[in-house]
Order: structure tokens, then C-alpha cells, then sequence
């Protein structure tokens, strides 16, 4: 019974996407579009939320080797990575503060091995 409630909570944790943290916004989801001043992300509930980036828009790749990351830069981002955004709106836009990004799933992160293929 503890272990159901307990997903639950988590399942509902993870299922926002799109949430209010004081007066930041915090976006997560899957990178669909990369611009030089400009991210798609694609949220868990199928939404299409554009972010702005700033020159003051910190970036930190989670490589798994530290608990920080590692600190990155806009080049380093692309279409398919999992992102977890800070952002602040303004009028009608949200301005990026941090991006926290990941591998996909699908893809290794930068030092791992790679799985064979079949297994």
C-alpha cells in the first residue's frame, strides 16, 4: 500500500510539466527545436512550450558523473535531449535562467559505452 502511494506521489510529480516555483517556471520535457535565442520543448502532456535564451542563461549538462553536471554552453544543446528549464516570464514569453539537459534515452552519455546493438 506504501509503495502504491508512493508512485502515485511521484507520478504526479513528474506528470507537471509546465509549473510555477515562486515566480520562476520550470519546464521539462524533450527539446524539439534549438535556436540561437530561442528552445521548443515538448512536455510530457504533448504541449509545444518555447522558451527564450539570454546572454545571462546558464547551462549544465547532467552527465551522471557529478551531482551538479558539468558546466555547458548553447551549442551543446540538441533536438531529442531531456531539459529541465528555470525560466522567468515576462509578458507573454519565458526567459531561460538555467537548462539543466540530458542524453536521450536512447543515446549514451559522453564517456559511457555504448550498448551493442541487439542486446
Amino acid at each position: 500500500m506504501k509503495v502504491r502511494i508512493a508512485a502515485t506521489f511521484l507520478a504526479l510529480v513528474f506528470a507537471a510539466a509546465v509549473f510555477a516555483h515562486g515566480d520562476k517556471v520550470h519546464v521539462t520535457g524533450i527539446l524539439e527545436k534549438v535556436n540561437a535565442d530561442s528552445v521548443s520543448v515538448k512536455t510530457a502532456d504533448g504541449k509545444i512550450v518555447e522558451v527564450k535564451l539570454a546572454p545571462t542563461t546558464v547551462y549544465i549538462f547532467r552527465d551522471g558523473k557529478s551531482k551538479d553536471g558539468t558546466p555547458s554552453k548553447v551549442t551543446d544543446l540538441a533536438v531529442g535531449q531531456r531539459v529541465v528549464i528555470h525560466a522567468t516570464p515576462k509578458e507573454k514569453d519565458l526567459i531561460a535562467d538555467e537548462v539543466k539537459f540530458a542524453a536521450p534515452a536512447s543515446m549514451p552519455m559522453k564517456g559511457s559505452p555504448a550498448k551493442p546493438a541487439g542486446n
